[in-house]
């Protein structure tokens, strides 16, 4: 409802202020804790919970927020049942997982949520203001409460259906944990020729190929290539073949996608 979308989105409510949804963050892990810090700096009445005090948590609640591992969102949602009512809305923090896991808290009569911050969280103290983030619900209620709640965390949220959940958090490992091991293995490359301090000599060319990226999108691309250099390609695979043929496969697959990139680019430019 429109006043219960109100109550997370008034701008200076204080945490003691009972016109704002009790919250009950369930889940002690790294994007618990985040989210509870980011709580905390929002003035939103939330309560941290483990699983010892999960049920009494959610029962002083009215929304709960399961921020557990995927496999244990299910069981989860069976173990805080008993909280409903007064707990209405029943959410988690998977981007992968759809709102049928949350099955038991439905057939209890609340209503489901799902609020996925799209930040890597390495630790308990994330920051996850500016960051964006995919909700969706079972009602319109629902979507707006994840919304809601989303902006007042400082995220921006944005809708995704629920048959494409999986290619984006596809999308969102291969943009964050995969850009990581690919930066070890680069990393581990130079180090193995003898370079030391690795990764700050290519942090600067990471960071500054991101914020390329960022503003120019696919024309930031350079190398060899998309200048056609197929020379060095072939020089950097008989390399790989000696130092860590178990790269070979990984640099084939990023060469071939990149040669498709790169003669998009080609055809973009000639038809301008």
């Amino acid at each position: 409802m429109e006043l219960e979308r109100e109550a997370f989105t008034t701008i200076g409510a204080g945490a003691d202020d009972t016109s704002c949804p009790r919250l009950a963050i369930v889940g002690a892990g790294r994007v618990g804790r985040s989210l509870a810090r980011a709580a905390d700096r929002a003035a939103v009445h939330a309560r941290l919970a483990g699983r010892e005090d999960a049920l009494e948590a959610c029962r002083a609640s009215e929304v709960a927020l399961l921020c557990v591992p995927d496999s244990a969102i299910g069981s989860a949602s069976e173990a805080i049942a008993d909280a409903i009512p007064p707990l209405r809305l029943v959410g988690h923090t998977s981007g992968a997982s759809g709102l049928d896991v949350l099955r038991a808290a439905r057939a209890r009569g609340a209503q489901a949520f799902s609020l996925h911050p799209l930040q890597t969280i390495p630790d308990g103290d994330a920051d996850v203001r500016g960051a964006a983030c995919a909700v969706a619900g079972t009602s319109e209620e629902a979507a707006a409460i994840a919304t809601a709640l989303a902006e007042r965390l400082g995220m921006r949220p944005f809708g995704i259906p629920e048959e494409h959940r999986a290619a984006y958090h596809a999308a969102a490992v291969i943009s964050s944990n995969f850009l990581i091991a690919l930066k070890e293995a680069a990393a581990k490359l130079l180090e193995d020729a003898g370079v030391e301090d690795a990764r700050d000599l290519l942090a600067p060319l990471v960071l500054q190929t991101a914020v390329n990226w960022a503003q120019r999108g696919p024309e930031a691309l350079t190398g060899p290539i998309a200048r056609g250099d197929e020379a060095t390609v072939e020089r950097h695979l008989e390399a790989l073949r000696e130092a860590a043929p178990e790269l070979v496969p990984v640099y084939e697959a990023l060469a071939e996608r990149t040669r498709a990139l790169a003669e998009e680019l080609r055809a973009a430019e000639a038809a301008a």
